[in-house]
């Protein structure tokens, strides 16, 4: 029970990779809060199972872009818990297009979501989290952030800020007893890249080392290490959840 005891909140919790983190940090006995733009049927299938294992487990139907929306959010937490122990920022789209076909709206949209939600969710909690002088802040980027990919100039460079970010905070609350690290998922295993020819799945194979895409477990299992006291000592970090890809 790596999390027993702890107040963890993960946005775009729904669905994918921030469903996967905030099955297993209810699993390893954390009290999960988790976001999403709406209330659907993924998200209340979630709060069923989270709630199974903790009944205190919550969601929160918000627009991570929205910085006063975020701010409520916050207001909630504080209220209903007190504290926050570890964030992670999982909320993300991507709208990938060649930059000469790219849309002035389609580069906005990526940025506001993937990277100003970070700062949205960083600023609101961090208060909180300097008060109680301890906390995880885990920031999922990407690969693309590390070395970019045709067609997604987007979504690459919101991936990218998110690291700079991640590093520059990192300094900024070292001394509150605050970590900040980034996690840069490399080609995983998800219901969009099992509709991806064949021939461009084994592509991407033969460029990762490990020979296989990764797991939605794989990056959360990543999570629970940083936000656990296992990488106390550990901030500032990127760690690459890719089989070797960035090699």
């Amino acid at each position: 029970m790596l999390l027993e005891n702890k107040i963890a909140l993960v946005t775009g919790g729904s669905r994918g990779i921030g469903r996967a983190t905030a099955r297993l940090f209810a699993q390893e006995g954390a009290t999960v809060i988790f976001t999403d733009l709406k209330q659907n049927d993924d998200s209340d299938a979630l709060l069923a199972e989270l709630q199974a294992l903790n009944p205190a487990c919550t969601f929160i139907a918000s627009n991570a872009a929205d910085y006063e929306q975020t701010l409520a959010v916050a207001e909630q937490v504080q209220k209903q818990f007190g504290r926050l122990d570890a964030l992670v920022n999982n909320a993300g789209i991507t709208r990938d297009q060649l930059l000469l076909r790219m849309s002035p709206q389609d580069w906005d949209l990526v940025i506001e979501v993937n990277l100003r939600s970070v700062f949205n969710y960083c600023k609101a909690f961090t208060p909180m989290m300097m008060k109680q002088r301890a906390g995880s802040i885990i920031n999922t980027s990407s690969v693309v952030g590390v070395n970019g990919n045709a067609g997604q100039c987007n979504y690459s460079a919101s991936k990218a800020g998110i690291l700079g970010f991640t590093k520059s905070l990192a300094k900024e609350l070292g001394s509150r007893n605050i970590r900040c690290n980034a996690i840069a998922p490399g080609f995983i295993e998800t219901v969009m890249t099992a509709q991806l020819p064949e021939d461009v799945r084994r592509g991407w194979m033969e460029d990762i080392p490990l020979r296989r895409g990764g797991t939605e477990l794989d990056v959360a299992k990543t999570s629970l290490y940083l936000a656990s006291d296992l990488s106390q000592y550990i901030t500032g970090q990127v760690l690459c959840v890719d089989g070797g890809l960035s090699l």
